[in-house]
């Protein structure tokens, strides 16, 4: 038997005690899980040392690019597999994994299926079932991007036919709350990339982006056929969107009278 190659866990964490276990011990199998916490003030911390975990603690500078990165520099596995809080992996996943390590492949990363549930039911429909690239070479990869960060792979990207599950949030009032954080690292995002919109771009994008988010989830990529979860979804979206953009027009006011 060829010798296998070792794997290693990257998790980023802020006050996820409620949901910590759950992942930890989903890839307990892993021959290293690192941690890296964003100053939590709850018990993260302390269960992740409980269940063998290497815990970084580094204050969240706004990017999740930068965290990742974090936990790359001190995994020591030839791979690593890049997940949060609220996913976990499951046992096909695993023997799916388990086989690569052996086989020794020539990619640089490999993709899989992220299985996220709203309200705990699994949404197939409305363009939350989409494929990530992270399961990575450590030393083929860095992350770019502040809120939706993306590997740089050196190299070809394989597939994988499993799934992780994610589960984001167990109620409404906390996938708003998740994403009012979003939206505000996005703008700032917006503001450092690109020069300011004018006032009748940003009335362009305030009227149509929400109604293009909502068409391509309830519509192109048949959110209806989830039922209300597929509404609720595809209207929850669409109107992130435009406190996103309401919320870059706020900053551009504060820039201009500052």
């Amino acid at each position: 038997m060829p010798e296998r190659a070792h794997l290693s866990v990257v998790i980023l964490t802020k006050n996820e005690e409620a949901r910590i276990a759950r992942c930890l011990e989903s890839v307990r199998w892993a021959d290293e899980i690192v941690v890296v916490d964003g100053m939590s003030t709850d018990r993260t911390a302390e269960i992740c040392r409980q269940f063998g975990a290497r815990v970084i603690v580094h204050p969240f500078e706004g990017s999740f690019a930068q965290e990742r990165n974090l936990g790359l520099e001190h995994a020591g596995g030839d791979w690593v597999l890049q997940i949060d809080a609220d996913d976990v992996v499951t046992p096909e996943f695993r023997e799916a994994v388990e086989r690569m390590l052996i086989m020794r492949t020539p990619h640089a990363a490999f993709k899989f299926r992220r299985k996220s549930y709203l309200l705990g039911r699994f949404m197939r429909y409305g363009g939350w079932y989409h494929y990530l690239p992270n399961l990575v070479r450590r030393d083929a990869v860095r992350y770019e991007g502040l809120v939706h960060e993306h590997p740089v792979i050196r190299g070809t990207i394989g597939q994988l036919e499993v799934d992780i599950e994610h589960h984001p949030c167990e109620d409404l009032s906390e996938f708003l709350a998740r994403h009012n954080r979003y939206t505000t690292l996005s703008v700032q995002e917006l503001l450092d990339g690109r020069p300011p919109l004018s006032e009748r771009q940003l009335c362009a994008y305030l009227i149509r982006r929400p109604w293009k988010i909502f068409w391509k989830s309830y519509i192109k990529k048949q959110g209806f056929r989830e039922g209300m979860h597929g509404l609720v979804f595809a209207l929850f979206f669409s109107m992130v969107e435009g406190i996103k953009w309401a919320k870059y027009w706020e900053q551009l006011q504060r820039r201009r009278q500052g």
